[in-house]
């Protein structure tokens, strides 16, 4: 084969791999210059890889392999990431309004300070990720592995937490106002100072959780079992309400909900909801302009420049 041909034969193959990856050329090692991510990428394999600071708009990265990848301060917006495996994924800082990790693996991600409105994490494993000072208004984890996930001094407000095992997870000073931990399993889970004002704990099990300076205004404790929890008061059940299953520690006790009790809708509550409408615009916005980008046509190459007369 004479070198042309291997030229030929090269670029060809060059060629075909870039047309098979998403339009933002992923296969690059340092790939932190980029601005905008997007098209499909299913089973990329990009571990390790630094993208820190991309922009994921309505981009389909199902299942792809992102273990140990640099993702701090990315963007998700109206993204699918189901099924994809973001183990000890550095993503701190990042935003994910309206994105899909339903049965992502995030096992000792950091997600620190992440922004995560209306989220999708069904199903997803988080086990020991570190959560702690995020927003997750509105963010869905029906089903998912928290255990020994620090989500300390989070906003987890108007989220679904519901079937969630979160054994001896860190949720000291997070606001979980309105949310849903129906049968949830948060055997030897850190609540100190939590917020449960207007949340729904309905058959969830509180085995040696920590309650010191939690407040359970309004809290529905229906049949959950509060019974070794540790660091409860009556002043705290006062505020709350349950009914007969209710499991308590001995000497104390809860009104039953059939009570007529005024409900307080809290200003974060409101806050919650505004977040999570919002995200789901960007998501269809998002939606939208990827869309809009793959049927857009190619830009016309540009002219060759003229070339420079010669030096006398």
């Amino acid at each position: 084969m004479t070198r042309l041909r291997i030229a030929v034969a090269a670029l060809s193959l060059a060629l075909s791999a870039v047309a098979h990856q998403a339009y933002a050329g992923v296969e690059d090692k340092d790939v932190a210059k980029m601005i905008s991510l997007g098209g499909a990428c299913v089973n990329c394999e990009l571990s390790g890889r630094k993208l820190t600071g991309a922009r994921f708009t309505g981009a389909n990265y199902a299942k792809a392999n992102l273990m140990g990848a640099d993702l701090r301060g990315a963007s998700f917006f109206g993204s699918n990431f189901t099924g994809a495996d973001l183990s000890r994924a550095d993503l701190r800082g990042a935003e994910m309004r309206g994105a899909g990790f339903s049965h992502a693996i995030f096992t000792d991600a950091k997600l620190s300070g992440i922004e995560s409105s209306g989220a999708n994490f069904i199903g997803a494993d988080l086990s020991r990720v570190d959560l702690s000072s995020s927003e997750l208004h509105g963010a869905s984890f029906i089903g998912a592995n928290l255990e020994r996930a620090n989500l300390s001094s989070s906003e987890v407000v108007g989220a679904n937490l519901q079937g969630v095992s979160a054994k001896g997870a860190n949720f000291s000073s997070a606001e979980l106002n309105a949310s849903n931990l129906s049968g949830g399993n948060f055997e030897r889970a850190t609540f100190k100072d939590a917020e449960f004002t207007g949340s729904t704990m309905r058959g969830a099990i509180f085995n040696g959780a920590d309650f010191r300076g939690a407040d359970l205004s309004t809290a529905n404790l229906s049949g959950a079992d509060l019974s070794n929890a540790r660091g409860l008061d009556q002043d705290q059940l006062d505020e709350a309400c349950g009914d007969a299953s209710t499991r308590l520690p001995r000497g104390l006790s809860v009104r039953n909900c059939s009570t007529s009790i005024r409900i307080r809708i809290s200003p974060s509550f409101a806050r919650a909801q505004a977040e999570a409408a919002r995200a789901e615009v960007e998501a269809h916005r998002a939606e939208i302009e990827a869309a809009a980008a793959l049927r857009a046509p190619p830009a016309p190459p540009k002219p060759p420049k003229p070339p420079k007369p010669p030096k006398y």
